[in-house]
């Protein structure tokens, strides 16, 4: 059905209020919004006929080491930064392609196209033999075993780490039980610090409610199901805030495209270890240890004081999963003098992909790094 038929259409619509006089504006938004529901009809015949699977993480990159599951994958990038970045995402729940999703909404490509050394650490997705993985162990075993190689890599002096979600806390203790390793530069994008302020996750999990011990003893590993269970009943109408989103915008192809790449990423949920999630439920949800300064790892307190070098905390105003506050918390228990905490629109996901993210977050976080790096 071509344009011209299209016009017929509207002016065979409008003839019968020619006396109310519509306005060519008006006609010309409802010949809009005709090919727009033409579009949609055809996008949506082709997600249910003929469904295309998203190329996802597309960003050429190169594996420099690998340790059991973990990886770590450094990106081509001009390198015109001579501190390289460590990126340290969450374990379990996601995978970390959401970081280079699409070209065009990746975090990992717009960091490379400003000319950072960029390096991603992927935990990899747990099984059964890896249930008695511990906080502890990527604390003081993998972490300090990744920053050596991107500083081998890399052939720099120092690096930079950024944590993501639980990567941030995890990292956070990392840089403050190793000052032997050269951190130049922390950041905190969406990392919970002081979980007496964590939201709804923190009042499941509440020690009153919850027997860590007796359910990990009884279930094991948390599946995945489970875990994308407890995300969902967060917000229980998303699905449905999500579906009418994309109607509204199913005629436009780039939003199907980056809907199809988001929404396979959001159902494709990873398995918590058993050892790995009593740990963090008992000490950081339930005891709140690492902001009181009770923490130990591999011997050592865990006191984010000792983090002294510059800092920067991001958090998104509307984050259920780690609400503002819990993430602005990290200024005021590090001893950096050079602190900055920012607080930028949207939600935990939205912060690091989709087109706000690409506006609000992503220049932020490299305009604030690149001086120092």
């Amino acid at each position: 059905m071509g344009q011209e038929r299209f016009a017929d259409v509207v002016d065979r619509f409008t003839r019968g209020y020619e006396a109310a006089e519509v306005s060519p504006e008006v006609r010309t938004r409802w010949q809009e919004e005709l090919e727009r529901s033409q579009a949609r009809m055809k996008n949506f015949a082709r997600m249910m006929t003929d469904p295309v699977e998203p190329r996802t993480g597309q960003t050429p990159r190169q594996e420099v080491y690998k340790k059991n599951k973990s990886r770590l994958y450094r990106y081509e990038s001009t390198r015109t930064r001579p501190t390289p970045l460590l990126f340290v995402p969450n374990l379990g729940i996601s995978r970390p392609y959401i970081f280079d999703l699409l070209p065009g909404g990746s975090f990992v490509e717009h960091m490379t196209k400003h000319g950072f050394d960029f390096y991603l650490l992927d935990w990899g997705v747990f099984g059964p033999e890896d249930n008695d993985l511990t906080v502890e162990d990527c604390v003081t075993k993998i972490l300090p075993r990744m920053a050596v190689k991107v500083l081998e890599s890399s052939g720099a002096a120092e690096l930079s780490v950024l944590g993501y979600c639980m990567g941030a806390p995890i990292s956070a203790c990392f840089v403050a039980t190793h000052p032997e390793v050269p951190v130049k530069n922390f950041i905190n994008m969406a990392g919970p610090i002081d979980f007496a302020k964590i939201g709804l996750f923190g009042l499941w999990l509440d020690a009153r409610f919850f027997d860590v011990d007796r359910f990990v003893d009884t279930i094991g590993a948390i599946p995945a199901d489970m875990v994308k269970a407890g995300f969902k009943l967060l917000k229980p109408t998303m699905d449905l805030s999500t579906s009418l989103n994309l109607w509204w915008n199913l005629w436009n192809d780039k939003y199907v495209e980056g809907f199809s790449a988001l929404n396979r990423w959001a159902n494709e949920y990873v398995a918590f270890p058993s050892e790995f999630f009593r740990q963090w439920v008992r000490d950081f949800y339930q005891g709140n240890k690492l902001y009181t300064g009770e923490l130990r790892m591999g011997g050592r307190p865990v006191h984010l004081s000792r983090i002294t070098c510059p800092v920067l905390a991001v958090g998104a105003k509307e984050d259920y999963i780690a609400p503002p506050e819990c993430v602005k918390a990290l200024l005021g228990a590090v001893g950096s003098r050079e602190k900055e905490y920012v607080e930028l629109p949207g939600g935990h996901i939205s912060l690091i992909a989709g087109r706000g993210a690409a506006v609000h977050c992503w220049p932020k976080v490299s305009g604030w790094l690149a001086p120092r790096s």
